[in-house]
């Protein structure tokens, strides 16, 4: 076992875990963070996505020795109230249906907006791709991102 500081949601976390833990494990398990949801374990849905240093990235298949001094984003610390833009877009445009995934969901189209904050149809097909929706939200998801690119600056 070895001792991880790690800078979760701009708070100071340790975790006495081994080095090969992936990192959805030590935030679940480890630390009580549960928003992020483990779907296949192989980074094929997406359910388990974060913010490492503001880029998505799978948990699932991340170690913790990985992380190193990058700063770790769950759902839980994307805003305070649920108030960023992707987060009032699901809800406007009543994205989730069984809401499994939609923490990954929200996560990775969050990271997109934040790198292109006025992204194309195409764009954010190709980026949401990567997200697996049992339910079928594929439309509603599209439709969000776009309300929550229209709303941010």
């Amino acid at each position: 076992m070895a001792l991880f500081k790690l800078t979760i949601n701009n708070r100071a976390y340790d975790a006495d875990v081994e080095e090969d833990t992936p990192l959805l494990w030590v935030l679940r398990d480890n630390l009580g963070l549960v928003g992020t949801k483990f779907g296949c374990g192989i980074a094929q849905c997406g359910a388990c996505t974060v913010h490492i240093d503001g880029k998505a990235a799978r948990s699932c298949v991340l170690p913790v020795s990985a992380v190193g001094k990058s700063k770790v984003t769950t759902i839980e610390g994307l805003s305070e109230k649920g108030d960023h833009p992707v987060q009032k877009a699901w809800d406007e445009v009543d994205v989730a249906q069984c809401g499994y995934c939609q923490a990954g969901q929200i996560m990775t189209a969050a990271a997109l907006l934040k790198e292109k904050p006025k992204p194309t149809d195409e764009e954010i097909v190709s980026t949401m791709s990567g997200n697996i929706c049992r339910c079928g939200t594929y439309h509603r998801i599209r439709e969000a991102v776009k309300v929550a690119a229209s709303k941010t600056n």
